[in-house]
């Protein structure tokens, strides 16, 4: 038995700076803090926490966090930071209007594919127009063998639970999409109680701040077997725990033609003989993907300050 054996284990469901709200095994939520100064839990997170002393009102002291399976990170202008673990699916939420970003797209995936964890993609508004512009965009990763569903939340939300009910059932989720995807639309229609576990979170924090700017962890069923894993905007994917002589690994159409070149530390932009370049010539390959890759590649071997 190792330290902190005997201690309860909970689940993370959100947290707030230095604060996180931590749900016992019986489904009570109550307010936590890290022991010492470090700060590195997330969403999803299995915990070792015990009582903040005799008059902590509720409150409890995280001392241990358990191996995770799986862990997902973000960048922002400044630095890579862990957002998520122990996930079983990510759905990755794109929309006929607006038009999506392929880059933000690809990130996801490669983020997802690196650790580990199973991606389905979500086309929303299929009822309008722009619909079949977008199926287009998204036929190279149909051709990778990604699962798609396609949607209209708002249109026809009753056939779009019924769609996504069996892809939910128990699995944690975490949901990625732009604003105006219609991210909150689907979080809304899954989830009635949505509003009631925000509202849950804000108690356990003792405090009425506005809880709805960080990721967040909501339960589908009373159960408590299906999670939901909303994190606000559309996060730009930290890809910096990517080696760059790796990124063809975790992109599929790149890596089926990554050993057909003549150097096996071919970076597949410039060296004669290149199975990828050869496939983006001969239309295997498509070219909004092939830019992708030289725009992260060039990022991954920049010099880190």
């Amino acid at each position: 038995m190792g330290k902190h054996a005997e201690l309860d284990v909970g689940l993370v469901v959100a947290g707030y700076g230095r604060h996180y709200v931590v749900e016992t095994p019986e489904g009570r939520r109550l307010n936590c803090h890290p022991r010492g100064k470090k700060s590195d839990c997330v969403v999803g997170d299995r915990v070792r926490w015990q009582p903040a002393g005799s008059n902590a009102g509720g409150e409890g002291v995280i001392e241990k966090i358990e191996p995770r399976r799986n862990l997902l990170y973000r960048q922002d202008e400044w630095r890579t930071k862990s957002f998520a673990a122990n996930l079983d699916q990510l759905l990755v939420l794109v929309a006929a209007e607006p038009v999506f970003s392929e880059s933000q797209l690809s990130r996801s995936l490669i983020a997802a594919e690196h650790a580990r964890i199973p991606a389905c993609l979500v086309l929303n508004k299929v009822d309008l127009p722009q619909a079949d512009a977008a199926r287009a965009r998204l036929a190279p990763y149909r051709a990778m063998g990604y699962e798609m569903l396609e949607l209209a939340l708002k249109a026809r939300p009753d056939e779009s639970r019924e769609r996504l009910s069996p892809r939910l059932e128990g699995r944690s989720t975490l949901v990625l999409g732009p604003s105006g995807t219609g991210k909150s639309t689907l979080i809304n229609l899954m989830v009635p109680e949505a509003r009631a576990q925000v509202g849950e979170v804000s108690q356990a924090l003792n405090s009425g701040r506005h809880t709805t700017t960080a990721t967040q962890w909501y339960w589908l069923d009373a159960e408590r077997t299906t999670g939901l894993i909303d994190s606000p905007g559309f996060q730009e994917f930290g890809l910096r725990q990517v080696e760059a002589a790796q990124l063809p690994a975790y992109m599929p159409d790149l890596r089926e033609y990554a050993g057909q070149c003549r150097f096996y530390n071919c970076t597949h932009l410039h060296e004669p003989g290149c199975g990828v370049r050869a496939a983006v010539e001969a239309g295997a390959i498509s070219p909004s993907r092939y830019r992708i890759y030289g725009e992260i590649y060039a990022q991954l071997t920049q010099p880190a300050y």
